[in-house]
């Protein structure tokens, strides 16, 4: 597994500490959005699909840190948007990292090279760079020809100052899985420390809507990538997560694992859907109606839904609380096999994209910026 023993200790303990005060609902990692602008405008996220007032606002570095202490998570995750164009990103990490809080920095890298200055390596803090694939479908994926190549650079200046640096890859329908397996061996000769892989989530306000993953075709996709693991593949998930995406369990949702905070507060139920904002930590967790969330049969929003931040947290939680968790975990681990072989390969469906047919260069994003 991509994940330092620190990490996974503190992890450990954190949330048998809260299974052994008998408390069933709890967070994991916060899902801190200090702004939704973005240098980019990918065809599948409904992000950056706000009004301009909007996206010109930004929290403060006091506001992200009285959200994550009031949380009591001992992970904070910070998408956006890009989090490298908020004016006092740097404040924000230095004051989580202080607070000896594990931080993911989700960042497209584009600016990550010119902005790297800007931060201290520690174990603490890990930049999460967005790559979607290899080059060709990365950048179509983006909308902007030369992101990969331009994020790989990012990628290598971060590895060689001695950050940590993990990548995320959101897959879609009409995914190659001979070429993630190939996408994965080149990440892992850029010397990344692990990987995290994820089914696309359906926002309602995204551009393209023809592309996200049903849930018998994220198994099948799944399933046919890793049915045949490679030993130096290191991720940076559970391999109950993996085994969930390959239909080997059936997990439910767990949203308030991943509570998520923006500039209009704390977003029900989750990070993927906006069913109002409560103003506090504990409004959220006593008002939100959870059991009306997590399983298809609960709600029609969450039935193709299989998104890292709904059921990570429920794996971790399996992990370490239960016998057979634990050794699942352990036997994947040491042998590398994550579930049972693919039966029925699968298939990418033959479509038309429905993402716009012009993909800006990259030379073009200074001037767009």
């Amino acid at each position: 597994m991509g994940v330092p023993v620190s990490q996974m200790w503190t992890v450990a303990q954190y949330v048998l500490s809260n299974r052994l005060r008998g408390r069933r609902r709890y967070p994991l990692v916060v899902m801190l959005e200090p702004l939704f602008r973005c240098n980019l405008a990918c065809a599948g996220c409904g992000k950056v699909q706000y009004p301009p007032h909007i996206l010109k606002r930004h929290l403060s570095p006091q506001q992200c840190f009285d959200a994550v202490e009031e949380s009591g998570a001992p992970m904070v995750s910070i998408p956006g948007g890009e989090p490298l164009l908020h004016p006092q990103i740097d404040e924000i990490v230095a004051g989580l990292v202080e607070r000896k809080k594990y931080v993911y920095m989700c960042t497209n890298a584009l600016l990550l090279e010119e902005k790297l200055d800007l931060f201290k390596p520690s174990k603490y803090l890990s930049f999460s760079v967005h790559m979607d694939g290899p080059r060709k479908e990365h950048d179509f994926a983006v909308c902007r020809m030369g992101t990969y190549d331009v994020a790989v650079r990012g990628i290598k200046e971060a590895v060689k100052r001695g950050f940590r640096v993990t990548t995320n890859t959101t897959l879609f329908d009409g995914t190659d899985p001979e070429k993630v397996r190939g996408f994965f061996d080149d990440m892992m000769a850029l010397g990344v420390e692990g990987m995290m892989v994820s089914p696309g989530y359906s926002y309602s306000k995204a551009p393209d809507q023809t592309h996200f993953l049903e849930r018998q075709r994220t198994r099948e996709l799944f399933r046919t990538i890793f049915s045949r693991p490679k030993r130096h593949w290191r991720f940076n998930q559970t391999p109950l997560f993996i085994r969930f995406l390959m239909g080997d369990e059936e997990y439910d949702c767990t949203p308030w694992g991943s509570p998520a905070y923006n500039i209009f507060g704390w977003q029900k139920p989750c990070y993927l859907m906006q069913e109002g904002y409560a103003k506090t930590f504990a409004e959220l967790m006593e008002s939100t109606e959870w059991d009306n969330y997590g399983t298809p049969e609960r709600n029609e929003k969450c039935a193709n839904c299989m998104v890292h931040c709904g059921f990570e947290p429920t794996s971790v939680d399996r992990t370490f609380t239960s016998w057979r968790g634990f050794w699942q975990t352990t036997r994947a681990t040491l042998t590398g096999q994550f579930g049972r072989p693919a039966t029925t390969p699968y298939q990418p469906t033959k479509q038309k994209p429905a993402v716009p047919s012009v993909v800006i260069p990259i030379e073009s994003l200074k001037q767009a910026s």
